[in-house]
């Protein structure tokens, strides 16, 4: 798994690392049971501290994303990814509505805006299509 932080980014590491790591299973890079590196291995491997990716592994561990054993360590959820929820549904409806905001504000059509979104789907999904 290939992380790239953006250290210059006002997105804080923890997010950033939880952003990849979601992209990478949505792309199929990561799969299903597949083990992910100990907090200890990561934070050295991308030179942060330990407590910012134990960070990012409680939140993915909370919604659900991975799975963190005594024996087997870290490991993609192997029983599945969390299902789309009310909360869910929620809290995406919250986080896309200044972005869909800004954009109208800024003269950005409805029809750019979609293709802006079909392409990240389309960027995140290309390998995943490849596979099967």
């Amino acid at each position: 798994m290939i992380i790239e932080l953006d250290m210059q980014s006002e997105v804080p590491i923890y997010t950033q690392l939880v952003n990849q790591i979601i992209e990478g299973i949505a792309s199929g890079r990561l799969q299903l049971g597949e083990p992910l590196p100990s907090v200890r291995s990561l934070a050295a491997d991308i030179g942060v501290n330990l407590h910012t990716v134990n960070k990012a592994y409680t939140l993915l561990k909370q919604d659900g994303f991975i799975q963190v054993h005594r024996q087997k360590g870290v490991v993609i959820q192997p029983d599945g990814m969390p299902p789309v929820t009310t909360e869910y549904s929620d809290k995406q409806y919250r986080e896309l509505k200044p972005i869909v905001a800004e954009a109208i504000c800024r003269g950005m059509s409805k029809e750019e805006l979609l293709r802006v979104v079909e392409h990240i789907h389309k960027e995140i999904t290309h390998d995943r299509k490849e596979d099967s």
